[in-house]
């Protein structure tokens, strides 16, 4: 469990430490204990049952099975200032967080694509120590849903140390 732990810390300071636009930071992680992960699995469980979405009962079951788990979000946020209207608005008109859904929108682009590569370097960072993870957009709308973690967009990326990955027959 330490070598798992110690990976996932690294993983923050990938995140941490990746690229994003003008310097300005607006990435927020979170290492779920391990009651927090059990409580992210069941209430995945859960949700997919009710709504009839088996995605979110598959994954919920490989969140329990995780021996860490990795929450990765974009805070709300200022938007960039150039006016690309990638986000279908300007930045003068644009109202970030305003709506609350799945997660909280519109967003930056930018900034989006910020949460992107601080998601990509974490993995990688994973990758090198050769630990199982999976991306999961599922486990970071319920992680949200349930106040796990204040953002307005989240992934979780769970963890694993196992003889076959627990992520492989899905």
């Amino acid at each position: 469990m330490e070598g798992i732990e110690t990976v996932a810390k690294l993983m923050e300071i990938s995140a941490r430490t990746a690229p994003k636009a003008k310097g300005e930071d607006y990435i927020v992680t979170k290492i779920l204990t391990k009651e927090e992960i059990q409580r992210l699995g069941d209430e995945m469980i859960k949700y997919g049952k009710k709504m009839n979405k088996s995605g979110h009962v598959r994954d919920g079951k490989n969140v329990k099975d995780s021996q860490a788990l990795l929450l990765i979000g974009l805070k709300n946020h200022p938007p960039l200032g150039t006016n690309c209207g990638g986000c279908g608005f300007t930045c003068d008109t644009i109202k970030i967080g305003e709506k609350d859904g799945n997660f909280r929108g519109p967003n930056c682009t930018v900034r989006v694509v910020d949460l992107g590569i601080a998601i990509g370097s974490a993995v990688k960072t994973a990758s090198m120590h050769n630990v199982d993870n999976r991306i999961m957009y599922r486990a970071g709308h319920i992680a949200r849903k349930i106040g796990l973690i204040d953002a307005n967009i989240v992934y979780a990326i769970p963890l694993s140390v196992t003889g076959k990955s627990i992520f492989f027959d899905r």
